[in-house]
C-alpha cells in the first residue's frame, strides 16, 4: 500500500516537472523572423530612405574648388589637441565640426548661420552649392553625419549604443549589432522610440511579419533607440529562483532513481 503511494506521488511529481518544463518553452511561431508570406516581384520596397539633419547633429563639412585659395576660408581650420603626447604635429591636430543647434542652424565661415535642420544630405549640399557659388566657381562639398548613433536594449546578446558609418542602418542591420535576440526576446513586440520635431514618438514592430520590411521604419533614424521586451517564457522564469532549473533536474533525476529502486 505504501509502496504504491510513493509510486503515484513520484509519477506527479514528474508530471508536474513536465509541465513546467513545456510551459517554459517558446514555440517556433514566437521564435522565426518574417514567417507570414513570402516576398515575390510585386513587392516594391521603400529604399530611398535618406536621414534628416536634427539638433545636435555633430557634420564635418567640406569645400573644394579648384582653385583651393578660393575655398579655404569656408573650411574650419584644425585645432591643436593639448592632451597629445604626440611628437608629430599633424596628429596633434584636432578637425573642427558643425553642431546643429535647437532651431536647426549651423555656423558656418564667411556665411555665418545657415540653416540645415530638416534636410537631407542631398538637399542640404544643393543649398550649400548654390549660396557658396557667389564666391567660388563650381564648387564641391561633402557633408558628413560623425554622431549617427542607434541603441539597442533589452534581450539582446550585446545591448548598447553603436555609432553607424554609413548613415543609413535597417532594423535588422541593427540588431545585427547587438548580437541579435536572445531565445527570450519578445519578437512580436519590439519597441521603437524616436525623437521628431523635438517630440518623442513610439512605435511597435513585429518581425515575424514581413510587413515590416516594407514599412517606413525599415530604416532607422539617427538616435533611434530599440527595446526588446522579455517574452513569456522569460517572465515566468524570472518570477522563481535562477537556481530552479538545476533544483528541478536533480529531483527529476532523483524521482527516476527512487521508481527504478521501488520497482
Amino acid at each position: 500500500m505504501i509502496t504504491n503511494l510513493i509510486k503515484r506521488y513520484i509519477k506527479s511529481i514528474q508530471v508536474v516537472l513536465v509541465l513546467i518544463t513545456l510551459s517554459s518553452c517558446a514555440s517556433r511561431k514566437d521564435l522565426v523572423y518574417f514567417q507570414d508570406e513570402p516576398l515575390n516581384d510585386q513587392m516594391i520596397l521603400d529604399t530611398k530612405f535618406e536621414l534628416k539633419y536634427q539638433t545636435n547633429d555633430i557634420l564635418t563639412i567640406d569645400v573644394s574648388a579648384l582653385d583651393p585659395e578660393l575655398a579655404r576660408p569656408f573650411n574650419l581650420s584644425a585645432v591643436s589637441n593639448n592632451n597629445s603626447s604626440s611628437l608629430n604635429a599633424q596628429s596633434n591636430l584636432i578637425r573642427q565640426t558643425y553642431l546643429v543647434d535647437p532651431d536647426g542652424n549651423i555656423e558656418f565661415p564667411v556665411l555665418g548661420t545657415f540653416a540645415i535642420g530638416g534636410m537631407t544630405r542631398a538637399q542640404a549640399t544643393v543649398k550649400l552649392k548654390e549660396t557658396l557659388s557667389e564666391y567660388i566657381k563650381d564648387p564641391i562639398v561633402n557633408i558628413r553625419l560623425i554622431n549617427f548613433t542607434v541603441t539597442v536594449l533589452g534581450e539582446v546578446n550585446k545591448p548598447g549604443t553603436y555609432t553607424v558609418q554609413d548613415e543609413r542602418i535597417s532594423l535588422p542591420e541593427a540588431l545585427g549589432l547587438a548580437g541579435d535576440l536572445t531565445i527570450y526576446g519578445q519578437r512580436t513586440n519590439v519597441f521603437l522610440i524616436r525623437e521628431v520635431d523635438g517630440k518623442k514618438r513610439f512605435a511597435k514592430l513585429d518581425l515575424t511579419s514581413i510587413s515590416v520590411v516594407g514599412s517606413p521604419l525599415y530604416y532607422l533614424a539617427q538616435n533611434d533607440v530599440l527595446v526588446i521586451e522579455m517574452n513569456n517564457a522569460k517572465v515566468r522564469q524570472s518570477s522563481y529562483n535562477q537556481n530552479s532549473g538545476v533544483i528541478i533536474a536533480a529531483i527529476s533525476t532523483l524521482a527516476t532513481i527512487a521508481a527504478i529502486l521501488i520497482r
